[in-house]
């Protein structure tokens, strides 16, 4: 098992790859430089294998695929994650390696939104949207997380051995971090500073498109991390509905007596129903949810055997 292990998902990263790894011995004597490939097409290849780092490979496109792979193939006491495009510096990795190693973090943010993100990066839209997916996760999850979609962190061995991955995109920070607050792991954050991509070098996320699938995720994990939340709210939409075109059939009654909107009526029956519906699904699925946290810990407990019979062996 490696103690400190930094993993590097490329993609087409040739003009960079090679100080990143530079960058990495500089500062963490000690790691082990583990760069998976994902299909590249340009050197980038050639380059980490000549500048001394191991090289793998995941034949599926998405970065998410790519975590998938490494979680499951690398062992380390703690994991130090970063793009191979050279937008974070990694003299701040020791630190954030310490606070896995030391303070027993299970995953350590690199906070760029704190420090030079917004005067850096040259996509006003991307701007935004960091800023968007950052508030609504902090609200919907009852957190306090400074950078919701950084590429650069760090986890502990726990964290990488029970992290489901089920996104194959760059939704996949936004994964981790409701992934580690809806389990309470420890979480910790560490300011960085951030670097646009030098000349020549592209970014592969989409504004859009990547956009869309982000808030899709966060959506889904709303629903299933905070069920009874999540179906209330849609309860309470329902309800105000029915209750807002029952209002003036009710009103009407009242004055002559009469039902004149029966359709109007019967429609505000049935959406009240689905309210009703909706409310008693979140009841329902929040005891699935407390039941899989219950699951979870009785993994994490399983997960630390393990790393311990490995120690010894």
């Amino acid at each position: 098992m490696d103690r400190i292990a930094l993993l590097i998902p490329c993609y087409n990263e040739a003009k960079t790859i090679g100080k990143v790894i530079a960058d990495a011995k500089k500062y963490i004597p000690e790691v082990v430089i583990y760069v998976y490939d994902n299909n590249s097409t340009d050197d980038t290849v050639k380059i980490a294998e000549e500048a001394g780092a191991v090289v793998r490979h995941e034949y599926q496109q998405g970065k998410g695929n790519v975590i998938r792979r490494m979680f499951r193939e690398i062992d380390a006491e703690c994991y130090i994650m970063t793009d191979g495009d050279d937008t974070y510096p990694l003299e701040y990795a020791a630190e954030m390696a310490d606070r896995v190693l030391q303070k027993q973090m299970d995953m350590v943010v690199g906070d760029r939104l704190s420090s030079t993100y917004f005067t850096e990066n040259k996509r006003p839209f991307h701007n935004m949207g960091n800023s968007l997916v950052r508030m609504a996760i902090n609200y919907i999850f009852d957190c306090d997380i400074k950078d919701i979609m950084t590429g650069y962190r760090a986890f502990s061995y726990n964290f990488a051995k029970t992290f489901p991955v089920l996104s194959k995109g760059f939704e996949i920070e936004t994964e981790m971090t409701i992934h580690a607050v809806n389990n309470n792991m420890a979480i910790d954050n560490v300011v960085v500073e951030y670097r646009d991509r030098p000349e020549g070098s592209f970014s592969k996320l989409n504004t859009y498109s990547d956009g869309i699938k982000v808030l899709a995720t966060i959506a889904r994990l709303f629903r299933n991390y905070r069920p009874f939340r999540f179906f209330t709210i849609i309860s309470a939409v329902l309800a105000a509905v029915s209750i807002g075109f029952f209002i003036p059939v009710l009103v009407n009654y009242i004055e002559t007596g009469l039902v004149e909107r029966f359709p109007t009526l019967f429609v505000c029956c049935f959406v009240m129903l689905a309210a009703l519906q909706s409310f008693f699904a979140g009841l329902i699925l929040s005891s699935h949810a407390i039941k899989s946290r219950r699951d979870f810990e009785f993994q994490l407990n399983l997960v630390e055997l393990m790393k311990k019979r490995d120690e010894k062996v």
